[in-house]
């Protein structure tokens, strides 16, 4: 899976880093605020499904259509780690339109391509939606997910290497 993320992780994110490098800050910004390891493997893997369907490669334009990379990441992601891993991950676009739908200034500060993807992702959420979001067992691990998402695009931030979390992906990892 490291090779894998190595070797497609150079596509870019957005103007200021690479799919690879916002992985990694995710990662230690949820190692910084939160520490449990399932949340820093899940902010580490929660953007995998960009790079499953290609969506930064240049061969698609990911502001044209929405791809549903948070469900290509859960299902791809599926046999290898448990659901404390997978929900976050799961649901890391709902919690962005969640925010979106009760945090007005939420929405302001995104970037103008954050604003365009939740537009294709369904822009705010229904009543209902929102209802169901807020039933969601793991409705605060998701939004914790997306605001370091939010926050991980910094350009030339010194972050740990991809091989520092190994032993922790190993550790959250099923044993099959």
């Amino acid at each position: 899976m490291f090779a894998y993320f190595r070797e497609r992780g150079s596509s870019n994110y957005d103007e200021s880093v690479t799919q690879l490098e916002h992985g990694l800050q995710c990662a230690a910004l949820a190692a910084a605020e939160d520490g449990r390891p399932h949340m820093i493997v899940a902010a580490l893997l929660h953007d995998v499904g960009h790079l499953f369907v290609g969506e930064h490669d240049g061969e698609t334009d990911f502001l044209e259509a929405d791809h549903d990379h948070e469900t290509v990441a859960a299902a791809a992601l599926d046999h290898l780690f448990p659901p404390e891993v997978l929900d976050p991950i799961r649901l890391h676009v709902p919690a962005k339109r969640y925010l979106c739908t009760v945090d007005p200034s939420y929405h302001d500060g995104l970037s103008r391509a954050s604003k365009r993807s939740l537009e294709l992702q369904g822009g705010t959420l229904s009543d209902e939606e929102r209802a169901e979001m807020e039933r969601e067992p793991a409705i605060e691990d998701a939004l914790r997910l997306r605001r370091w998402d939010d926050r991980a695009k910094m350009s030339d931030l010194d972050v740990p290497e991809l091989e520092a979390y190994a032993d922790l992906v190993s550790k959250v990892r099923l044993r099959n």
